[in-house]
């Protein structure tokens, strides 16, 4: 849980994001109000929920990235999911409660992760052995055993060996390891085995997998494959970390987690909002908002984990609502998203500052791109302008797609650049990205208008 104070959050999101300051404000707040209900007593700490976001504006201003950003912030298990892609329950498609079933996946892949990283020594020591064994032809070929054998638990044993032929392993296995670590090996091929990936037979809308149920009972069925040493550390350094992790305990901490600390990120919620002004009720909107409100509200949902209460998770509803408009949500959805935050078009300077100021800046990703094969770009403040101005005039006259605007641009930009770029003698240069340049790349583009909207 994250003692970061609300100005920290908002300071943290301000390297990322450009603008709509109260978005960060408010995801701010509700985060650090995660913090204060951990420091409650318990039995009030359950009686304090937590208070959902419903974030209105158009595409592209940096709705999704805000919640994203804010997840990464503090490790929270986080999804995004569109409302649209959901069906009222009888009807095909995706129910609702798959939403709380993929964020418990999401949390558990974080918790795993974050295990892994505790185990990552001693698999990588571990790992190492193996190969050890492998090149010093320490490990002989088992005879294939009988499967009944197997589940029985009687394998094949090794033979024993003799004491001089113990000493020569040792002193062989000693210099393979000093060669291994020297990084000598690494293209040698070695047999290792490996388990056999089956395909998954998960039936939507079933919380069991039969894989899982017939894992414990059936030996997991594995191949020889010869690669190199490279590669066979990787696959061996990856199966000693997952026997190291107690899976049994990440399922318990990402249950925990997810109930606790889960983000819901519901995009297009706007698209499920009836019309206003209709002559009927729309029965399929309305179904999916009805289907998503106990979720929102606090429910317990049945997963292959076991059950998992959505009563602690902070929901973040975003929409355009163009057409529809909130009072078009039911009164019952409404009241469980109490804060509003309306996110602002982007300005010209607005789009500018998108192209240069965060830390992971589309001018600096280009940079970097380009500087692999010995460009160095150089943009001019006038074509930063010039392509912020292009960007904002498009979004205005046409399809306001906000900042991804810039990528199209951008894109056009520099395609010529990317095309001649490269060739393994091709000496390092220098380019710069002028006014001019801009406006001969994007052409027409700059004196466009959309005459679409004058059309009936």
């Amino acid at each position: 849980m994250t003692e970061l104070t609300p100005r920290e959050i908002v300071r943290e999101l301000d390297r990322y994001i450009i603008g709509q300051d109260d978005a960060k404000r408010a995801v701010a707040v509700a985060l650090r109000n995660r913090y204060r209900r951990a420091q409650l007593p318990e039995d009030i700490r359950e009686e304090v929920t937590p208070k959902n976001i419903l974030m209105i504006g158009p595409t592209g201003v940096g709705k999704t990235e805000i919640a994203r950003r804010l997840a990464k912030l503090v490790d929270a298990p986080f999804i995004k999911v569109e409302a649209t892609k959901f069906t009222e329950v009888g009807y095909v498609g995706r129910d609702v409660e798959s939403i709380v079933r993929d964020l418990v996946e999401a949390a558990i892949r974080l918790v795993k992760e974050q295990h892994g990283r505790q185990v990552r020594g001693r698999a990588r020591a571990q790992a190492e052995d193996r190969l050890v064994e492998l090149l010093s032809g320490a490990t002989k070929k088992r005879k294939s055993a009988n499967p009944i054998d197997i589940l029985l638990g009687n394998r094949p044993k090794e033979p024993e060996l003799s004491p001089e032929d113990r000493d020569k392993l040792v002193v062989q296995q000693d210099d393979v390891r000093t060669r291994l670590r020297a990084g000598q090996m690494e293209h040698e091929i070695v047999e290792i085995e490996v388990e056999e990936v089956r395909p998954m037979s998960e039936i939507p809308g079933m919380d069991v997998n039969m894989n899982d149920m017939l894992s414990g009972i059936i030996p997991k069925k594995t191949k020889l494959r010869k690669v190199e040493v490279r590669e066979a550390r990787k696959i061996l350094e990856a199966e000693e970390e997952d026997n190291l992790i107690d899976m049994d305990q990440v399922y318990t901490e990402a249950i925990d987690r997810a109930e606790q600390h889960g983000i819901v990120f519901l995009d297009e919620i706007d698209k499920v909002a009836g019309r206003g002004g209709g002559s009927g009720p729309d029965v399929s909107r309305e179904g999916v908002q009805r289907d998503i409100l106990p979720i929102v509200e606090g429910s317990t949902v049945n997963t292959k984990y076991g059950p998992v209460k959505t009563d602690h998770m902070l929901f973040i509803a975003a929409g355009a609502f163009h057409v529809a408009k909130v009072t078009d949500l039911i009164p019952e959805l409404q009241g469980r998203f109490p804060v509003r935050v309306d996110l602002k078009p982007l300005s010209v300077e607005d789009y500018k500052r998108i192209l240069t100021q965060p830390e992971n800046a589309l001018i600096r990703q280009y940079e970097l791109l380009l500087g692999v094969d010995g460009v160095s770009l150089d943009f001019t403040d006038a074509a930063l302008s010039a392509i912020a101005e292009c960007a904002w005039q498009d979004n205005e006259t046409g399809e306001n797609i906000g900042a991804r605007r810039l990528h199209t641009l951008l894109e056009q930009i520099l395609m010529d650049i990317a095309f001649n770029a490269g060739g393994g003698d091709a000496p390092e240069v220098t380019v710069t990205v002028d006014k001019e340049y801009v406006e001969k790349m994007l052409g027409a583009d700059l004196h466009r208008k959309d005459v679409r909207k004058y059309i009936l």
